[in-house]
């Protein structure tokens, strides 16, 4: 009895002894799997949000708008528009007395240079007559416009610095972030001035639709209305991104412009505006069917459909069929690429391209002109005229929306006045014209130039596209003014 006792006891050593032995191991595992983790997995940011709030700014503006005083209280569309059960007449508000009113609107910004300059977003700052902005400190400072870019909705504004202006935030590089690296935004959401959020970059080289040189970031890191301007910064506290725009019906998906594209276009900002590099190529990306039809052994690079007569590729001997592969060094993954590499290059330049045609590969050289569009100062993005009708530029996203053809070109009517000659003559919203009195309509520069030279009391010859026809409309001379 007194052995099994013995051998009993030697039992429950053994197993206390691995429970020792498992506690232990476990132990040096957590601390193990710890150790691994802390690289990767910040135990706090504070330490960064201290490091960078100090240069991220508040923007509040102040803008101009036409309206009635009484509105929106008492407009049409107001829910006082019903007066004890009964609609009142457009009539009664639209003879109501009409002036100026003063909005205001919220943003963020950051400062880049010792000399006061600070970035933001455009649309935070496009129709301001009156710009202030906030350090975190309290102090305020007036700050006037240096030049803004509508289509990459940057915008450059400038304070008079003092001893009290903060050092500029370092700017980082934007192609180095890797999908999943921790990011953090500081903004004014909703005017809580300088909240901080973190998350990850969810994706890269996102396009939206809003313009057409789009290559947003993706992050989940909290974006809300008034972060708009405002910097993305990486875990070294180097800004790598401008926090512009949400998807309204999404949580967690929020888009930046990346830095390297702001750092790119600072030069001209800082002159006022940005000229764009115009190459004069219709180009598309190449499909398994393209490449089956041409030929062609690559899925990489973009196919040229087209040559724009007297542009410098015209010049320079590119042609139809021709396949880009490289632009001054860097590979062409998509026609969006391409496009956005030419613009983003100033005019003048000399630009170096790698294609393949017929099989071979050639480099042709070629200096870079001006984008059309961009080389008429006076042309904006709508154009309205006496015919009574609104038009703007076809872009190629307007042109998936309306079903036209890649290669497309024209000016798409935008609205209708109503009792104009154009409303009078049938036109609606979304026709494409295409010629004006039998001269070729390529663009809102072409458009205005054609009504340039009707002279007064002619006529206004069309040629539409509407769905899968054209037609030739005629617009009577809207009436001469009295005197």
């Amino acid at each position: 009895m007194k052995r099994k006792d013995k051998n009993f006891r030697l039992i429950l050593l053994g197993i206390a002894l691995l429970s020792v032995l498992a506690f232990i191991l476990r132990v040096e595992y957590a601390h193990a799997a710890q150790s691994y983790i802390n690289p990767a997995t910040p135990v706090s940011f504070a330490d960064l949000a201290d490091k960078v709030k100090g240069a991220v700014v508040n923007i509040s503006t102040t803008q101009e708008v036409e309206g009635n005083p009484l509105m929106p209280f008492l407009g049409p569309e107001s829910p006082f528009g019903e007066f004890f059960g009964h609609k009142l007449p457009k009539e009664f508000f639209g003879n109501r007395p009409h002036g100026k009113m003063k909005t205001h609107a919220l943003g963020s910004g950051f400062v880049i240079s010792n000399e006061g300059l600070i970035l933001t977003n455009n649309h935070v700052v496009a129709k301001a007559t009156e710009i202030k902005i906030k350090l975190l400190t309290g102090k305020e400072y007036d700050a006037k416009l240096v030049g803004r870019d509508p289509k990459t909705d940057l915008a450059l504004i400038k304070v008079k610095p003092d001893k009290d202006f903060p050092k500029p935030e370092v700017l980082g590089d934007s192609d180095a972030l890797r999908v999943g690296d921790w990011v953090m935004a500081v903004g004014n959401p909703f005017g809580l001035g300088n909240t901080v959020t973190t998350g990850i970059i969810s994706a890269k080289s996102r396009i939206l639709g809003a313009g057409p040189y789009d290559d947003f970031l993706q992050t989940d890191a909290a974006i809300n209305p008034g972060n708009s301007g405002g910097p993305l910064f990486n875990m070294d506290g180097e800004v790598i991104g401008i926090n512009t725009a949400i998807m309204a019906q999404g949580q967690g998906i929020g888009f930046a412009i990346p830095v390297n594209m702001a750092k790119e276009l600072l030069p001209q900002l800082k002159k006022g505006k940005v000229v764009r590099g115009w190459l004069g190529l219709m180009i598309q990306d190449i499909t398994p069917e393209l490449a089956k039809s041409f030929g062609i052994k690559t899925d990489k690079g973009v196919l040229i459909s087209d040559v724009v007569k007297g542009s410098p590729a015209e010049k320079a001997g590119l042609m139809r069929g021709d396949v880009i592969l490289r632009f001054n060094g860097k590979e062409i993954e998509n026609a969006h690429k391409l496009s956005q590499l030419a613009a983003a290059t100033p005019p003048g330049t000399q630009t170096k391209i790698d294609l393949l045609r017929n099989g071979q590969e050639k480099t042709i050289s070629l200096k870079l002109g001006t984008m059309p569009t961009e080389a008429q100062k006076s042309i904006s993005p709508e154009e309205k005229s006496d015919w009574g009708m609104m038009v703007q530029e076809l872009t190629p996203q307007l042109a998936q929306q309306l079903g036209l053809e890649p290669g497309t070109s024209g000016v798409v009517i935008s609205n209708i006045q109503e009792g104009s000659p154009a409303a009078e003559a049938g036109l609606r919203p979304g026709d494409l014209i295409t010629e004006a009195n039998r001269t070729a309509v390529n663009n809102l520069s072409d458009y205005q130039q054609a009504l340039q030279k009707v002279k007064k009391g002619e006529n206004l010859l069309l040629l539409v596209k509407r769905a899968a026809g054209s037609f030739y409309v005629v617009l009577t001379s809207p009436a001469k003014e009295n005197g």
